[in-house]
């Protein structure tokens, strides 16, 4: 039987075009080639059969219709005896319903051809059945059709085994087939006859050349090159080879099984094999068609031995966004792509499968195989490495061809099958289709417009009946998935089925499911058409959170306009459903940004929110989350902007960002059927987006505080209070909250506020109600109109003061808090009014050269980047890991304090009072440079200027220690518990000093590395006696043990007697071993070399320099612990004089009189 109906492709042409589809299906009797060039201006007309022979030569340089006889219905058409069954009139559906396309398709019967006789000049013939069983012989080159005589008529059969003669002229009808289409047909062309025509010509020479692409039957694939590429399994030498025993079919089944393997032998895809260590069996697969079935091959444990080949495939998504907006496409497909592909010779056995008359191995790559698909990939990349990205799509057999313009689909053509000829790759022309302005790839529908979504995918929901079983609710978010893309907030829609699913649930299917379902069906009947990125233009993100899943929606503006490019959603995890709703939302932005990275690394992605997003990224007192993600998202160019109105029904769900909760719908309903006093939730005439700041302010014997009150669109507080440090009036301290508040949401970039008070004097006064006229209340009233500036939009009203409640309580910290707001509230210190500040001149310190950290302020505070982008990534990468304390530029640590940022000549002064001060022990370049980061500096190169400076000191070259022996590995010795065993030695003689001093001993604890030390004059007992009880004893507790080398002062009776008393274990070194006490002798060098370097020629002052050299010791990380000796002794860092001259974070925090508060 001849099948008339169109082939499945991958590459349906859908809608209107002016191309054409070339389609065939080989069947036992015949081919069909079915011609779809018809123009949408062109109607098939059936003339006459006697009218067919008077129609007038074919003009080539016009748009004309293949002529059929009559038209060809299923009762006129005739039998043929070589067919047997009459031919099926061609329909053709498009989405849902059936659809006229822009042409009518012509469907010549043409026999089964493997051959044909030599061919008139450059005409081919197909034959064509008339009304009343003529044979038409119809011209596929640009000629005029005739009529055969009926007298002159052959049999059928006859002339079907005289057109199979000879083979080597198949491709000669391939190519007058293919000359009768014109790629480049229309009228939308160009604008004159004579370019259309020159275009036609162009259609028909390249036609003609490429005719020997398309492969028929097997035996025209020739098969790629094995040294180009060939399939290797590289299966694990430690896998066990696995022999399945036969399985037993039914007769019928055996039958269509032989047959199979009959056509793939014919083929020469397999041959037959002996001995082999890995078998399979076959597998029958039932096809869509009713009664077909397709062989396939079960490699599961041959799958299994074989490692992954991780060559990484396209991603789909940039795939499809490149290939619309073109206006011609050619959708190409390898004849049985994976068979023209070799196996390697050593893996042909191990493919070996087994049926009841035999077992035969493939000889080509297989279908089924675990890494086909890369192979396959890696095959298409090295054919079309040129071409991909810029002329043509490949995924994996998946070919396209695509053109901006018109003009140049051609020469795009010509390159690719100029690779395909070179590597020796055939096209299946049922499933090619060339020159349409749309179609189906990669299971989208692209065309010049967008992508859509495939009709076919949302048929499938739109038919479906409601899921009654699990496995029907299945395949409805199956079908769901596949459109992921176009359905915005599609977490949220599909939630009920999802919810279905889960175990224990006793009625699948509910009312909520069902609402749902028909929910999803309603969006489905017009779903929004994508539109491609412009390269270099801004897109725009908008943020939606739910109670279970975060959404987000990538627009891109042309012309006013809001065209969407991708919907993407997530689910919560069961820890994030318990996070801040602020971090939430900073959570989608995060989790979008690395799905749609492609679109965030080559755009500047705008955020449109009505949160301070980017203040909170880069707070201060962010959480280490909030950190880790501020870092992340500083690689790409993003803006935080309010949204604006909403222009296009695509955004609908992404007009709140927050959806409420079913709990807090319940909870806000309540609150407002109560009479509350204090009324936190907008007003009613307020704008959605509009915020709140309630503030007052207390003074009573007490003291003086403030407190105020942060509202967001949505009802999240933030609470702040603040405690005064200095007398002041009652309208003082209402000021002084309004100018804190004002402050705090200026920090926050609040464009929209309502101000709430219970004073009539400052709202009265800030409204221009009353004038001011008490000095101090004229110097606070202009304090806050100069912040009121930064507001566009902001309201102040009285309210009273049983609805200003909550401010009221945190002014006075008292217990008159919300029970709902249970959480810790900051407060805040203020040293002096808010006016005395204002009373001081503003000074600038003005660098000549500019500062490294001018670009990263002038970002964090105005957001102001580089017109250039790769410096604005780069400052907005390194911006997320700093924030603005007042002035000062603070560089956040994960592991020490938060470090102040400090440029020359503070990094100058800092490195001399380290290195040279007091606190100074002349430490090398790394110690130097990681002492400034440890008391909380930086700067950029303070790792050069360390070491730089270092390498300048006069005194540290001088007397730097020239190395003996070659340097021992480093063995540090530690111990469990601090103070708990110390090592005691004396050093000596040292220059002679006031009181005749000339020794001194020095104890080193093993866990802190903390050093005492002193001066002595004898060394008797009674002196180190003296010594551990003032200097150990005394101060850090009785330790365990002490170790000692076999001096006389350590091993007499009285300091025996001393250790038992309190009970101390005395250790001694060996004799004439000083590495056995190796700690103590490590810390007597340290202090004599930093003595030598700060005294040079004043040797007899070296008591007085003790006590500075054992400072500078102690504040200095040791290698040993990477912590300095005092802060494991007292859990914290010591204040040093750099910090007095040049303010750094351990003075803010550590401020003595905001802790004494």
């Amino acid at each position: 039987m001849v099948d008339t109906r169109r082939t499945k492709s991958n590459a349906t042409t859908m809608g209107p075009s002016h191309g054409f589809v070339v389609e065939t299906s080989m069947q036992q009797h015949g081919i069909v080639a079915a011609n779809a060039l018809q123009s949408s201006s062109s109607a098939l007309q059936p003339p006459s059969a006697a009218g067919i022979a008077e129609q007038p030569p074919h003009d080539p340089g016009t748009s004309t219709a293949l002529q059929l006889p009559a038209p060809i219905t299923g009762a006129a058409l005739p039998r043929c005896p070589a067919i047997g069954a009459p031919q099926q009139p061609h329909h053709s559906t498009t989405g849902f319903a059936a659809q006229p396309h822009g042409y009518s398709d012509v469907v010549p019967v043409l026999e089964q051809i493997h051959s044909l006789p030599p061919l008139r000049s450059h005409l081919a013939y197909a034959p064509v059945y008339a009304s009343n069983g003529a044979l038409a012989q119809m011209p596929l080159g640009p000629m005029h059709n005739t009529l055969l005589d009926p007298r002159s008529q052959v049999d059928l059969n006859s002339r079907v085994d005289q057109l199979t003669q000879r083979v080597d002229d198949q491709n000669n009808l391939i190519g007058q087939l293919l000359r009768q289409i014109n790629l480049n047909q229309g009228p939308n062309l160009g604008p004159s006859d004579e370019e259309r025509r020159a275009h036609q010509h162009a259609g028909e020479q390249f036609e003609r050349s490429q005719a020997d692409m398309f492969a028929w039957s097997p035996s025209d694939m020739p098969g790629i090159d094995p040294d180009i590429i060939c399939h290797r399994l590289h299966v694990n030498p430690a896998s066990k080879p696995v022999v399945q025993k036969r399985r037993n079919f039914a007769p019928e089944r055996v039958t269509i099984i032989e047959a199979e393997i009959d056509k793939l032998l014919a083929a020469g895809f397999i041959e037959e094999v002996s001995y082999s260590e890995w078998l399979a069996n076959v597998v029958l697969v039932a096809k869509q068609e009713k009664g077909k079935w397709r062989v396939c091959v079960d490699y599961t444990d041959l799958n299994k031995a074989c490692p992954k080949d991780n060559f990484p495939l396209p991603r789909i998504d940039q795939l499809v966004d490149s290939t619309s907006g073109n206006q011609l496409l050619s959708f190409m497909d390898a004849y049985s792509g994976y068979n023209q592909i070799m196996m390697y010779d050593d893996d042909k056995a191990k493919t070996s499968f087994i049926i009841e008359r035999g077992t035969y191995c493939y000889k080509v790559m297989p279908f089924g195989l675990k890494n086909a698909g890369a192979t396959y990939q890696r095959l298409v990349n090295k054919i079309f490495k040129e071409q991909i990205g810029r002329t043509m799509e490949v995924y994996v057999d998946d070919m396209l061809v695509k053109a901006p313009k018109r003009g140049d689909h051609l020469k795009n053509l010509t390159e690719a099958f100029s690779l395909l000829r070179q590597y020796r790759m055939k096209l299946n022309p049922s499933k090619c289709t060339f020159g349409v302005s749309s179609g189906r790839f990669l299971g989208y529908l692209v065309t010049q417009r967008g992508i859509e979504a495939h009709p076919r995918q949302i048929k499938a929901i739109l038919e479906m009946k409601s899921p009654s079983t699990v496995k029907e609710i299945q395949s409805l978010t199956g079908r769901a998935a596949a459109l992921n893309r176009f359905l915005s907030k599609s977490t949220d829609k599909c939630r009920p089925f999802f919810k279905a699913l889960k175990k224990g649930q006793k009625d699948k299917w509910d009312e909520e499911c069902e609402v749902a379902f028909q929910s999803l069906k309603t969006y489905l009947t017009s779903p929004p058409l994508l539109s491609k990125p412009v390269p270099g233009e801004d897109l725009f993100m908008y943020l939606a959170v739910s109670d279970s899943a975060v959404s987000s929606a990538l627009i891109r503006e042309e012309l006013g306009a809001q065209h969407p490019i991708f919907y993407t959603s997530k689910a919560f995890l069961d820890a994030e459903t318990r996070y801040p709703k602020l971090e939430k939302l900073i959570l989608a932005l995060v989790i979008f940004a690395r799905k749609l990275r492609p679109y965030y690394q080559a755009h500047r992605v705008i955020v449109m929110t009505d949160f301070p997003l980017r203040s909170i990224l880069h707070s201060p007192d962010a959480s280490q989350r909030l950190m880790k993600w501020a870092i992340e998202l500083s690689q790409y160019d993003l803006l935080y902007r309010p949204k604006t109105a909403i222009k296009a029904q695509a955004l609908a769900d992404f007009i709140a960002e927050f959806t409420p909760s079913a709990e807090e719908e319940k909870r806000v309903s309540k609150k407002k059927e109560s009479s509350r006093a204090d009324k936190t939730s907008a007003e009613p005439d307020q704008p959605r987006d509009m915020w709140q700041l309630r503030v007052d302010g207390a003074s009573n014997q007490k003291g003086v505080g403030a407190g105020v009150v942060i509202v967001t669109p949505d009802g999240t507080l933030l609470e702040q209070a603040i405690t005064l440090g200095f007398p002041a009036s009652n309208n003082e301290a209402e000021y002084e909250a309004l100018l804190a508040g004002l402050r705090l949401a200026k920090e926050l970039s609040i464009k929209k506020l309502a101000i709430y008070s219970d004073s009539q004097l400052i709202t009265s006064q800030a409204s221009g109600e009353y004038m001011a006229k008490h000095p101090r209340m004229i110097l606070y009233l202009d304090k806050v109109q100069e912040l009121l500036k930064a507001f566009p939009t902001f309201t102040i009203q009285q309210v009273p003061r049983a609805e200003n409640a909550h401010a009221d309580a945190l002014a006075s910290l008292g217990s008159a808090l919300d029970t709902q707001f249970r959480r810790s509230i900051p407060v805040e210190h203020l040293d002096q009014p808010s006016i005395e500040e204002a009373e001081q001149p503003d000074l600038m310190q003005i660098d000549e050269d500019p500062s490294w950290q001018e670009p990263i302020i002038d970002y964090l505070v105005n957001e102001n980047l580089p017109q250039d982008k790769s410096e604005a990534r780069k400052i907005k990468q390194k911006a997320a890991r700093y924030y603005m304390k007042g002035d000062m530029l603070i560089r956040r640590s994960y592991y020490g304090p938060h470090l102040t940022c400090i440029k020359y000549p503070q990094t100058l002064e800092v490195l001399c009072k380290i290195h040279d001060g007091e606190c100074g022990n002349h430490a090398g370049g790394r110690s130097l440079a990681q002492k400034a980061l440890s008391i909380g500096y930086f700067w950029p190169t303070m790792r050069k200027d360390s070491t730089e400076y270092a390498r300048r000191c006069d005194r540290c070259q001088r007397y730097k220690p020239v190395p003996g022996l070659p340097a021992e590995e480093y063995h540090p010795q530690n111990s469990p518990w601090p103070f708990m065993q110390w090592a005691i030695d004396l050093v000596g003689p040292m220059p002679t000093a006031p009181a005749n001093k000339e020794m001194m001993i020095v104890a080193t604890d093993y866990f802190t590395k903390w050093i005492e030390a002193e001066a002595l004059s004898s060394t008797k007992e009674a002196d180190v006696e003296r010594f551990i009880w003032k200097n150990i004893i005394c101060r850090f507790g009785c330790p365990q043990s002490i170790v000692t080398d076999n001096g006389t002062q350590f091993v007499g009776r009285q300091i025996t007697a001393f250790f038992t008393k309190y009970g101390i274990k005395q250790h001694m070194s060996t004799p004439r071993y000083p590495q056995g006490n190796g700690q103590v002798e490590a810390s007597n060098k340290i202090v004599l070399d930093c003595l030598k370097k700060r005294l040079e020629g004043a040797e007899g002052k070296w008591v007085d320099e003790l006590p500075g050299v054992l400072w500078a010791y102690r504040t200095t990380k040791r290698r040993s612990t990477g912590e300095t000796p005092f802060s494991l002794a007292y859990g914290t860092e010591a204040i040093i004089p750099p910090h007095i001259t040049v303010p750094s974070m351990s003075i803010e925090v550590g401020s003595l009189d905001q802790n004494c508060r």
